[in-house]
């Protein structure tokens, strides 16, 4: 099967970055099957106008070069939306294609995808990343009722066109189901990458004795994005009560986003950079498993607002694969596994000093932390293992292909009957003419 997959902001394993679609597309290849993948260079740093193209372990990859960052302002956002939305399609349009795969955010890549989809008379198959527009509505950057209304339209343009649909979250199911229940949806969440995150035990220590603020201290490690929804701030305040309570504790913050540099300017005010709370630039994605394998405990957050518990952050996962507890500050599905698998911890999500207060004496005990690391393991194992979430994800793109199959062997029998039938009626007109 020829599959156009099309994501806005592919990553690979080089690259900082969520690497799903990178995985998807790999084992699909090594699967039998040819996939071309249209993406944006977001770097802005190769400047050559037009497409370029590369290939990831026989995945061939389509990039055009369209910059994009969380500090842009909303407009520009928008353009860079739009920009690739007409590009994509154009791409997708010269492509040969069994299926079409798109996946979200933003909800424009629809566009292109369901085009490419009718020109080809192939299936298309979308996926759900974010809950849109509910979580920018919930959050205040979606005002204007008529923008909430062609967002709307467009979440529903996506859902109807759709042959099937994958989620990453039960909520996010729940969300497409409410919009367009006829539509089958399936929840195949982030992975757990059990190879990537193996680490060589002593490619740990060295990680450690290499950075002296550190040593055998404990370690509280934070990875991905600084944007609004994440509120990283957060643990910046909770560190705070930590330094109080055990001034040996190390949290390391690694990313990008548009709060980078307010989480900096706060950690400076309270005293804490360059000593308690450490700032590092984001690092490719190769590069987070040592930080994992030294991390005490890994951490997930988003600002107090109930959209955002149906998130499925990588994050989440990377700490399950490197057998690492993670704490959180969010209610809904993941804090209900946490919950019963004593993998994590579920904090307040408003009262940091009471999570501050908890996160140091949990870094410290180390029968609740082996226990832990234990559950977190078990999980990433047999739950959200990448190779068996992928059986799940290849499952929906074969039955979405045998339907379409089967769809267009009945147009044609259907066509066959009726070719038959008029054939039929002709003869026995011409009979009665004779």
């Amino acid at each position: 099967m020829h599959i156009v997959y099309i994501h806005q902001y592919y990553c690979n394993p080089g690259m900082a970055g969520g690497i799903r679609s990178y995985e998807q597309a790999r084992r699909l290849v090594a699967r039998g099957h040819t996939v071309d993948v249209i993406t944006t260079d977001i770097t802005g740093t190769n400047t050559r106008l037009g497409w370029r193209q590369t290939e990831d372990d026989g995945v061939r990859v389509h990039w055009f070069s369209i910059p994009y960052n969380n500090s842009m302002s909303y407009a520009r956002r928008i353009r860079a939306f739009a920009q690739f939305m007409v590009v994509a399609t154009a791409r997708a349009a010269r492509l040969r294609a069994d299926l079409v795969f798109a996946t979200s955010t933003p909800l424009t890549v629809a566009v292109p995808g369901v085009l490419a989809a009718k020109l080809r008379r192939a299936p298309f198959v979308f996926e759900v990343r974010d809950l849109w527009p509910e979580v920018p509505i919930e959050m205040g950057a979606l005002r204007n009722p008529l923008a909430r209304a062609a967002a709307g339209a467009l979440a529903n343009f996506a859902y109807r066109n759709a042959s099937e649909v994958v989620a990453l979250s039960p909520g996010m199911a729940a969300g497409v189901t409410r919009r367009r229940p006829s539509t089958r949806t399936t929840v195949v969440p982030n992975a757990a990458d059990m190879e990537l995150f193996d680490v060589d035990p002593e490619a740990v220590q060295r990680f450690r004795r290499k950075h002296e603020w550190l040593g055998e201290r404990p370690l509280i490690v934070y990875t991905g994005a600084l944007g609004a929804v994440n509120g990283v701030d957060y643990l910046v305040r909770a560190a705070k009560r930590m330094r109080e309570l055990d001034p040996g504790i190390r949290v390391l913050i690694v990313g990008h986003g548009k709060e980078w540099e307010p989480t900096k300017r706060l950690a400076a005010e309270l005293g804490l950079l360059d000593d308690t709370v450490r700032m590092w630039e984001k690092v490719p994605k190769s590069e987070l498993p040592v930080i994992l394998g030294a991390a005490t405990m890994s951490s997930s957050f988003v600002r107090p607002i109930r959209a955002l518990w149906e998130n499925s952050a990588n994050k989440f996962f990377d700490a399950l694969a490197a057998g690492r507890p993670i704490a959180i500050n969010y209610g809904g599905w993941q804090a209900d596994l946490l919950d019963e698998t004593g993998a994590g911890l579920v904090l307040d999500p408003v009262d940091t000093d009471a999570a501050g207060s908890l996160l140091a004496r949990r870094c410290r005990d180390e029968s609740w932390l082996a226990q832990a690391r234990i559950a977190a393991h078990k999980l990433a194992v047999e739950q959200f293992s990448r190779d068996l979430l992928f059986d799940r994800f290849a499952a929906v793109l074969d039955r979405a292909a045998e339907t379409a199959a089967s769809s267009r062997t009945g147009e044609t029998a259907s066509s066959r009957t009726g070719e038959t039938a008029t054939s039929g009626r002709a003869a026995e007109t011409t009979a009665e003419g004779a």
